[in-house]
Parts: C-alpha cells; sequence; structure tokens
C-alpha cells in the first residue's frame, strides 16, 4: 500500500506539472497573440518575443519574426517608390510645362503673321493638340500637387444641386463640339457637408471624363441615401475594355487607343472624394457605365 501511495503522489505531482507547463505554453501563445495584435494595429514594430523555453515555440516565434521583418522590408520599399513616383510625376509636369508654354508662344505669333487657308487649317489643328497636351500636363500637375501636399479642407455646407448646374453649363460648349447633350435629372435641392473646390474638381473631372469617353448622350442625376450622391452615366465603345474595379486606378485606361487618356482624372475624383470622408463606385448597366461619387450630408 505504501508502494501505491508514492506511486499514487507521484502521479499527481506529475499531472499537476504537465497542467502547470500546459498553462504556461497558453500563456505564452495568449501573449505571442497580444504582440501580433499591437503589430497589426500600428502600436508597436517590437518583434516577438518570448518567454518560456521551449524549442517548438521558440522556432515558431523566429519564423514569425522572419515573416514581420520581410513584410516591414517590403512595406518600407512600397514607401520610398511611392515617394520617388510622386517626385517623378512633380518633375516631369514642371518640365513639360516650360516647352509647352514656348510652343504655344510660337503659334500665336504665326497666327498674326500671313497665312493661307491650308497653313490657317494646319495652325488650328497644330494649336488644339497644344490645348489637349496642356490639359494633360495639369492634370499631372493637379494629381502630384494632391497626393503630395497636405491640403486644408474647408468643410461647409453646400447646395450640391447649384453646384453641378453650374460646372455642367459652363461646359457646354465642350458638349456640343463633341455633338453630345447632357441631362441633369429633376430632383430636390442636394446639400452636403464638403469643401466646394474640392467638390467642384471632382464634378469637373467627371464631366472631363463624359465628354473624352462618351459614347452617347450623358445623363447626370443627384440623390440623397446615407449621403449625398452625384451620379454621372454615358454609354461606352463597344470596343472599349473597362474593368470597373480597376477604373479609379492611376493610369489606368479601357481605351484601346491609349493616346485618349492618361487614367488621372478619375482617380483624383476617387483622392479627393476620399479626403473629405466620401466614396466612389462604378458598375456597367448594359451598355453604359454609371460613376457615383458619394459625399457625407
Amino acid at each position: 500500500m505504501k508502494g501505491l501511495r508514492i506511486a499514487i503522489g507521484i502521479l499527481i505531482i506529475i499531472v499537476c506539472l504537465l497542467a502547470f507547463y500546459i498553462a504556461l505554453l497558453q500563456w505564452q501563445l495568449r501573449s505571442i497573440n497580444r504582440q501580433l495584435g499591437k503589430r497589426l494595429t500600428g502600436d508597436t514594430r517590437q518583434p516577438v518575443s518570448l518567454e518560456l523555453i521551449n524549442r517548438a515555440l521558440n522556432q515558431l516565434a523566429a519564423n514569425i519574426n522572419k515573416c514581420l521583418k520581410a513584410e516591414e522590408t517590403l512595406r518600407l520599399d512600397s514607401v520610398r517608390e511611392e515617394k520617388k513616383f510622386k517626385e517623378l510625376i512633380a518633375n516631369i509636369s514642371h518640365d513639360l510645362r516650360t516647352p509647352l508654354t514656348a510652343i504655344k508662344g510660337y503659334q500665336q505669333l504665326m497666327e498674326k503673321g500671313e497665312l493661307t487657308t491650308d497653313q490657317r487649317e494646319k495652325l488650328y489643328i497644330a494649336r488644339k493638340y497644344a490645348e489637349e497636351l496642356g490639359r494633360l500636363i495639369e492634370h499631372f500637375f493637379e494629381f502630384s500637387y494632391l497626393v503630395n501636399a497636405e491640403l486644408k479642407i474647408n468643410i461647409e455646407r453646400i447646395n450640391l444641386t447649384n453646384l453641378v448646374t453650374e460646372c455642367l453649363a459652363s461646359f457646354v460648349p465642350s458638349f456640343e463640339e463633341r455633338g453630345l447633350t447632357v441631362q441633369l435629372a429633376e430632383t430636390p435641392l442636394v446639400f452636403a457637408l464638403a469643401d466646394q473646390e474640392m467638390t467642384v474638381r471632382i464634378v469637373q473631372n467627371l464631366i472631363r471624363n463624359c465628354i473624352a469617353h462618351s459614347a452617347g448622350d450623358v445623363v447626370v442625376g443627384l440623390s440623397t441615401s446615407n449621403n449625398a450622391v452625384i451620379l454621372f452615366e454615358n454609354q461606352v465603345n463597344n470596343d472599349a475594355e473597362i474593368d470597373v474595379k480597376r477604373i479609379f486606378d492611376r493610369f489606368y485606361t479601357g481605351d484601346r487607343a491609349r493616346s485618349k487618356n492618361t487614367g488621372l482624372g478619375l482617380s483624383i475624383v476617387k483622392l479627393l472624394a476620399e479626403q473629405m470622408g466620401g466614396a466612389v463606385a462604378a458598375e456597367f448597366q448594359g451598355n453604359k457605365i454609371i460613376i457615383k461619387v458619394e459625399l457625407p450630408l
């Protein structure tokens, strides 16, 4: 009996030790989870540390730290590349402005001279392409400014209906030149809490996008749900291969004739809307594309 009691006592001690060891392992796993949680929330960049000697857990922690270090390296490389890209865009837009100004100056001098009808037609075409190049450069400059500058946003209650109406009216000659008509759907007055200047930029870029790529008439609508909503709807060419999930990406274009589009106009719309707490989306309905911009009420 005495030997049995000793054996039972030893087993109890072993079970207690095992239970204590398992409790330590669970505590250490919870500690690892807490450390990873802090990493995910950005509260710390420290590697995962252990306070328990266990070969398997030590190997796990080492592999986790290797993955975290690789991820951190990729993140820093991405930040550096993004910074270089923004600087490149800013430099390109600045460098292109100087020769374009000279080109426009010489064109104006030529226009004042004695030209034949054929020469004037060719000069008109040259000036038209120079103006288009100027607009593209302005897009580059605007994009580089928006992504680099710390904008001061002046949020106020604005009459979105009047703002959109005025913007559309200012682009009527451009619509007529492309043989397009624009219809503003009748809705009650819609207001939004937004920066007026930034909202004007959004609407102007949406209008320019329609003028450049619409294969038919344009319908513009305003509505309210949880947010104030601006809708631009237009037909697209059958040969356009548009991915609505990427339409707001910079430099993305669905046109096969890539020279028509820099892919910056809609990315600027997305950037401005998100800076004001809004959102953007796009969808197809038949052969029409609908672009939606939401702004806070």
